[in-house]
């Protein structure tokens, strides 16, 4: 704050100064610095620069964070609007192949009557028996049977012979002989060795199993035939041959035996 003039104060013989001596010449048409600047440097001079600013140290961490935090804000709401999108899109996609469905519509305004049902019994399915399978065909006396490389024949059965032969040459029987008259023939191409015992077998109602007496057998045939017999191709031997069964005995069954070596099935005669 300036002292205003006193005249008072000025000596004597000193001409006063005006108050305008005090404030600095400024040229007509400008106006004085304002208070607390510097005056203008003189020409030829540069400024001094102004002194550098410090960064706080804070602002840096800051605006990373306020950064990362806009980036996840907005990049999580873009990701859920574009897939919002997408499920929209898909939506109306749906909606426009499949047409909705109007329950009012659709659904009948008037129940359906429950159908009635006819007091008489529905008819049976016809069902087809299933065929029975082929019975095993059976042969009896009389009928040609194949047995290996032979074709037998039974011609006749008779039981309750107690001996065979004659009066000096002569076979008795443990119990009592059944006689059976085959025919065998040879089917084959060559000539083949016929031989009763072990070739024919037979057997009663409880399954029992007899052989051919042999001994018997060359008693009861004339010249010995059914034993060792070697039959031609084309030719058969008529013979008779015998069992020793218990007395009583019925024979229900004769086996003629294929042989060992071949493929061919017994062939079994119902008595």
């Amino acid at each position: 704050m300036t002292t205003p003039y006193d005249p008072a104060q000025n000596q004597p013989g000193q001409q006063p100064m005006p108050p305008t001596a005090q404030f600095p010449q400024v040229p007509a048409g400008q106006f004085p610095p304002p208070p607390g600047q510097y005056p203008p440097p003189p020409p030829g001079q540069f400024p001094p620069p102004p002194a550098a600013k410090k960064r706080p140290s804070w602002l840096l961490p800051t605006l990373i964070g306020v950064g990362v935090f806009v980036v996840l804000c907005c990049g999580g709401s873009m990701v859920i609007g574009l897939t919002s999108d997408d499920k929209k899109s898909d939506g109306v996609s749906a909606s426009k192949e499949i047409p909705a469905v109007n329950p009012s519509t659709s659904a009948p305004s008037v129940a359906a009557p429950a159908p009635t049902t006819s007091s008489a019994a529905p008819a049976p399915a016809k069902t087809t028996a299933a065929p029975a399978p082929a019975k095993p065909k059976t042969f009896g006396i009389g009928d040609k049977v194949r047995g290996g490389d032979f074709e037998f024949t039974v011609n006749s059965v008779k039981c309750g012979i107690s001996q065979v032969g004659s009066s000096y040459f002569n076979h008795k029987a443990q119990g009592t002989f059944c006689r059976v008259g085959v025919t065998a023939k040879n089917v084959t191409k060559s000539a083949k060795l016929f031989h009763a015992d072990g070739t024919i077998t037979a057997q009663d109602a409880s399954g029992r199993e007899y052989d051919v007496d042999g001994e018997a057998a060359i008693y009861g045939n004339d010249d010995a035939k059914g034993f060792l017999d070697e039959i031609n191709p084309g030719n058969s031997v008529k013979a008779n041959v015998y069992f020793d069964v218990p007395k009583g005995t019925k024979l229900k069954t004769i086996t003629f035996d294929a042989g060992l070596f071949t493929l061919a099935e017994d062939a079994v005669v119902t008595l």
